[in-house]
Parts: C-alpha cells; sequence; structure tokens
C-alpha cells in the first residue's frame, strides 16, 4: 500500500536541518518500494542537492537570523511577519493536499515562531500519527529549558506529538536531561542511534574528487555561517611553513560571507599544501578520501565522522548555542574524538601540532558503544510500527468514495 511521509525542517541557518532530514527521506524510500516522502524546507539551497526517486521537496521561503537575533526575510523584500503568515499558509496547505500517514517535525515542536501550530493540530484532528526529531544535543540544559518555556513548547509535547525520536544515544549524550517533563513525554521518548552516512556515487559535486593527489586531512567549517574562526586558525599553522604530515582541503561552507571567503582563498593560494572549495554537496565523498578530519562539530559532521570511522579533531563553537561544545567534549571523554576548544588566542603551533597528531589518533570504531550507528534502522522500524499501529483516516476514505 502505498505510504506518505511529510517532513518539516525550518533551516533558518546552516545545513544541518536539512542534511538530516534528507538522509532520513532517503532510508526510508530505500526500505519502503512504496513510500513516498516530501520535505517542508526553508534552506535558500535545498535545490543543489540530490534526491533519490519518490522524495521530493516543496521549498517555503526563507528567513535569516542576523547576529542582532532577530529573524528577517532571506529574499523577499516584505515585513518578516508577512513571510511567517506566508510560510505557515504553504505549510498548511502542502499537509492538507499531500495527506501524509506520518509528519516528522525536526527540532522546533512548534515550528519557526509556532509556524508549524495550525498543522499540527489539522493532523492531529485527522489521526496523523506527529512525530518530533531532535538531535542528540540541543543547547545547554538550562538554557534549552528557558527557549522551550518561552516558546511553550511542552504542552506540544505532551498533547501534540505520538512520539519524540532522539537521534542518539543517552549514554553519549542526552538532549532531555535535566529538564523538567512530564513523565508522558519522557515514555514517548525513543533514542535511536546515531544516522549513518554513506557517499553517494551518483551525487551532483563541485569536485568529483578531491583536488588533492594523495592523502589529505579535510577541513570543513559545516554551512560555514560561523566557521571563519576554525579555518583561520588552520590556515595559520599551515602559515608557519613549519613540515605538516599532510596537506589540507578546506571547504569554506556555502554560507560564509562573501569577503571571508575570498579573504581565506588569497591565503590559500600562497600556500603550496592546502587547497580550498567553496561547497561540495557530495561532501561524503570527501570525507571518505581524507585521512582526517578536522571539523566544528556539529550534528552532521559528527553522524560522518562516525560513519566513515575517521580520526577528527573538533574545534566547537559555543555560542549562541553549546551544543558543540557538548558534543565534543563528550565523545572526547569517550574517545571518539579530540576536542580542541578555542580559547580566542588560536595559537598556530597548538594547531600545528594538533593536526600532525591527528593521522595518528584512535578512530571511532576502537571505542565501542552499542548501537552507535543504528539510527536509520531504527527509523525505518518506528515508521513501520507508528503507521501500521494507526487506523485508516476517516478523510482518505471520504476521498476514495468521491
Amino acid at each position: 500500500m502505498p505510504q506518505r511521509v511529510l517532513i518539516y525542517s525550518h533551516d533558518s541557518f546552516g545545513l544541518g536541518h536539512l542534511r538530516r532530514c534528507r538522509a532520513i527521506a532517503h532510508a526510508l524510500v530505500d526500505s519502503h518500494p512504496e513510500m513516498s516522502v516530501l520535505i517542508l524546507s526553508g534552506s535558500p539551497i535545498i535545490g543543489s542537492f540530490d534526491f533519490r526517486s519518490r522524495v521530493d521537496f516543496v521549498r517555503i521561503p526563507g528567513v535569516i537570523k542576523p547576529r542582532n537575533g532577530d529573524y528577517i526575510s532571506h529574499s523577499l523584500h516584505i515585513r518578516v511577519e508577512d513571510t511567517l503568515a506566508l510560510r505557515s499558509s504553504i505549510i498548511r496547505h502542502t499537509a492538507e493536499t499531500f495527506n501524509p500517514d506520518l509528519f516528522i517535525v525536526d527540532k522546533e515542536p512548534l515550528g519557526l515562531r509556532g509556524e508549524v501550530r495550525d498543522t499540527l493540530e489539522m493532523l492531529k484532528a485527522r489521526g496523523v500519527p506527529l512525530v518530533l526529531g531532535l538531535r542528540d544535543v540541543m543547547d545547554d540544559p538550562v538554557l534549552l529549558a528557558q527557549e522551550w518555556e518561552r516558546k511553550n513548547a511542552v504542552p506540544a509535547l505532551r498533547d501534540l506529538y505520538d512520539e519524540v525520536w532522539v537521534y542518539g544515544l543517552p549514554q553519549v549524550c542526552n538532549p532531555l536531561e535535566e529538564i523538567d517533563l512530564p513523565p508522558s513525554v519522557h515514555h514517548k521518548t525513543v533514542y535511536t542511534g546515531y544516522l549513518r552516512r554513506e557517499a553517494d556515487p551518483n551525487a551532483r559535486a563541485s569536485t568529483h574528487e578531491a583536488p588533492i593527489d594523495g592523502p589529505y586531512l579535510l577541513v570543513t567549517a559545516g554551512g560555514g555561517g560561523d566557521g571563519e574562526a576554525l579555518v583561520d586558525w588552520v590556515l595559520r599553522a599551515y602559515e608557519l611553513r613549519e613540515p605538516m604530515a599532510l596537506p589540507a582541503l578546506v571547504v569554506l561552507g556555502p554560507f560564509m560571507p562573501s569577503d571571508a571567503q575570498d579573504a581565506f582563498l588569497d591565503r590559500v593560494d600562497r600556500l603550496l599544501n592546502v587547497e580550498a572549495i567553496t561547497f561540495d554537496p557530495g561532501i561524503e565523498s570527501l570525507i571518505q578520501q581524507a585521512v582526517g578530519i578536522v571539523a566544528m562539530g556539529g550534528y552532521n559532521t559528527f553522524c560522518e565522522i562516525l560513519s566513515f570511522d575517521k580520526p577528527a579533531l573538533i574545534v566547537p563553537r559555543s555560542v549562541p548555542r553549546r551544543e558543540q561544545l557538548i558534543r565534543a567534549q563528550r565523545a572526547d571523554e569517550l574517545g571518539l574524538v579530540k576536542c580542541l576548544e578555542d580559547d580566542d588566542t588560536r595559537d598556530a603551533k597548538q594547531m600545528a601540532t594538533a593536526l600532525r597528531h591527528l593521522p595518528q589518533q584512535r578512530r571511532p570504531s576502537e571505542t565501542v558503544v552499542p548501537g552507535l550507528l543504528d539510527g536509520l534502522q531504527n527509523v525505518n522500524r518506528l515508521t513501520d510500527r507508528i503507521i501500521a499501529g494507526r487506523a485508516r483516516r476517516p478523510v482518505a476514505l471520504e476521498r476514495q468514495k468521491s
């Protein structure tokens, strides 16, 4: 029987939400020959990615959050309130028409500024199962509790959602730890394990092969919007002109400001053992080929480090969220990666030493964590159970009769 899954990803910044939702969508259709998955996303570059057969997307108008913290429209020259109203309308209309068997919301319980509330309530009335998907770390527990209280998220977790899926393991990181939640929310929470990644040989890429012959270290700033400190620190290590074990390939990220990109590319041009590209939607292939990874440690990069079993040096950011720092510190404690915290001095010799040692680091697989990368397998299992367990929608019967 054909099945439909709708996934919402607000995507106001970076690549993390989109790439996580895309990985889940691909895993679902790979395991369900009659399933279609539709992704609602505000990412301005979603069209740069390839999607499997039976996976498609609806691009809702984008919003961004500048450093002052106030949302603004990404492209439209209209008030952000109007943009949000437009987004909310598109989300609800898409859900009504697509008529999903399951609705998965990524990270934000009520969507960006509550834009998904009406859709959640409409689908709940139809009997459609609702799932909130959370990454392994959200933020410092105190700050997350304050954020959820401000957004009135807990009633939604209690009253609207059927399940909460955490894409990680509590023995590594627990995003709900120290959060005062009703017992019913804890009872409906399932820890899936991390989402395994694979390189897609058919993915479009800006570089089908790495622009470096032979072994290299991959330096990735994720989306790049807040990756300037990491890239600067690594380049200063190579600018010491001391012997380095391996050359570096730097991926700046599509959201890094253009002036910063240009400045970094100028510095790279003066180095013999560093190459740089702006963006590669098939970065999994570059990670697979690399000897070691240097990264900020966002959720997706962490999953790729585990999946391709690469020695990794994580240089996490700590603002505006402590998510990366918490993940990196805990993973370091377990022996999965090495964490190098940014103390604002960014000593070039310290980074150079860390880069020289990176190829000899332990691989993540040398630390045994049962179920560590079972996330996609468990998402499929949970999807089967939750869809099979619901009664057929009355609205679907009415449409068949018409």
